[in-house]
């Protein structure tokens, strides 16, 4: 089927969500959005103590740096204790503050804008007007600091930071044109949070025109340059795309310590398949505390931020001044966890301490890169235990395995896979298909598996149509800068 064929949608939208509890296997599912990955000390440990007493005990991440709680036995008491901590600030809005963002923006040296005051200023714009709640559960925002760890995420809407003072905005991955943040001189001040829910807008615009009931951008005929031609926006602020292209990063995220333009250091660890533990949650809560009130962001203050969406003069910043920012950790849609703020004596502490505990900080480790679905028994539709399988298999199946990720998927449906290319390894109920770039090998035992995951692991190179780990986004079609329409990857199910 054709990208453009699921816009005649049959069923609503399922996504579930706080209070939109999906019923698994193993009980109760909820999903809880949390805008930018950004979680708080206190948000943390009041999730980690919800799944310790009304779930399975493990909070899980997802590929949009959301989190899931599974083996609910009272959603309602979950989704009343998730909004008491901050974690569910709208009921009719809380499956649509789908926003992804760079992790370390304002901390990394690569930073050019700092997207975090623009992350709370489109999750209080999205959930202040009636209409963003006719967004699916999987429409995306992404707001990249230049740094390119997000732009090839797949977002429906994305903003990327071209310089100190522009924003190209990418409608499904193609480029639509640049936002100038602000000219002083011309007294030009560009609306960043504006264009994002003016892209939202049109696109609900868009489906209606087309009859359909389309959850993304991609789905719906010619998207992204019927929802650009909709937009309309002030030419002096918008303009139209360049020949340069867009900068995007490598798909597989390496832990370890990143030195932060203040002389700190943030500490990234992988937590092996997504699944973190209550105590796990703890711990990375109580190291985020030892930082202490730390970290500058402009307008994250609620008050001045909800005046400045009001207002619709929301601008760029680069990091530097404002109020203060509370301890807190960066969930990444790479199933890390980052602390930031670290002094390298507090770094040095804490590493051991989070690495006995299972997460990981060594960038050679066999899970770096390593992802799967629910699997059994948690997914009834599983065919294979395949967090059991991928366990065992890890260590063989990708300690050589170059730059590719390794997704372990339960059926066809391949919830969870990341965005890019991807070594697939598929359970068949007699073993497993591991595949890549349209080549595929039957395995019927995991020692077949883990030679054909480290045959395709290593094929570095991209094949015809495919994206390298550092890649570009192209213009919309029939603009000036247009060499050819962009492609559409293959949709999955799920963002587990």
């Amino acid at each position: 089927m054709a990208i453009g064929d699921f816009s005649g949608r049959a069923h609503l939208d399922a996504c579930p969500g706080a209070l939109q509890v999906h019923t698994a296997a193993d009980g109760g599912l909820a999903r809880v959005r949390v805008p930018g990955g950004a979680v708080s000390v206190a948000q943390l440990r009041e999730l980690a103590a919800c799944a310790d007493e009304l779930g399975s005990g493990v909070i899980e991440l997802t590929s949009r740096a959301n989190v899931q709680v599974r083996g609910l036995g009272s959603a309602p008491a979950f989704a009343e204790r998730m909004a008491a901590a901050g974690l569910l600030p709208s009921d009719t809005h809380e499956r649509v503050r789908n926003i992804i963002a760079s992790p370390l923006s304002g901390r990394s040296g690569s930073t050019l804008l700092d997207v975090r005051p623009l992350v709370a200023a489109l999750d209080l714009a999205l959930c202040a007007r009636p209409r963003m709640a006719e967004l699916s559960g999987r429409f995306l925002f992404a707001l990249d600091d230049g740094t390119g760890d997000v732009t090839g995420l797949g977002a429906d809407v994305t903003l990327v930071a071209r310089s100190r003072t522009a924003w190209a905005v990418l409608l499904a991955g193609v480029e639509a044109g640049t936002i100038q943040v602000a000219d002083d001189s011309a007294g030009v001040t560009g609306d960043p949070v504006g264009v994002l829910v003016a892209v939202a807008d049109a696109f609900l615009d868009e489906r209606a025109a087309q009859g359909g009931a389309a959850w993304r951008l991609s789905e719906l005929e010619d998207g992204p340059a019927r929802v650009a031609a909709r937009l309309h926006l002030d030419s002096a602020v918008v303009s139209s795309p360049t020949s340069d292209p867009v900068r995007t990063t490598a798909a597989v995220r390496e832990p370890g310590l990143v030195e932060q333009r203040d002389g700190r250091v943030a500490l990234e660890v992988v937590v092996p398949l997504g699944r973190l533990s209550a105590a796990q949650a703890l711990l990375l809560a109580d190291a985020a505390a030892a930082t202490g009130q730390v970290g500058h962001v402009v307008g994250h203050v609620a008050g001045q931020v909800a005046g400045q969406v009001a207002g619709r003069a929301v601008v760029a910043v680069d990091g530097v001044g404002g109020g203060d920012e509370p301890p807190s950790v960066r969930l990444t849609p790479w199933r890390t966890v980052v602390v930031p703020d670290l002094t390298r004596a507090q770094a040095a502490i804490w590493t051991p301490i989070l690495t006995q505990a299972g997460l990981v900080a060594d960038p050679s480790s066999p899970w770096v890169g390593v992802s799967a679905c629910t699997g059994r028994p948690g997914c009834a539709k599983s065919l294979a235990d395949v967090r059991a399988d991928a366990a065992l298999g890890a260590a063989e199946a990708v300690h050589e395995r170059g730059l590719l990720p390794v997704h372990w998927a339960g059926c066809e449906r391949r919830c969870g896979r990341p965005r890019g290319r991807v070594v697939e390894v598929v359970a068949t109920g007699r073993g497993y298909r591991v595949e890549l770039d349209g080549d595929s090998r039957t395995c019927s035992d995991m020692d077949e598996v883990a030679a054909a995951v480290a045959v395709f692991s290593a094929a570095k190179t991209s094949a015809p149509g495919t994206s390298t780990p550092e890649t570009s986004a192209a213009p919309v079609p029939g603009s000036p800068a247009s060499s050819a329409a962009a492609s559409s990857g293959p949709t999955f199910r799920g963002e587990k």
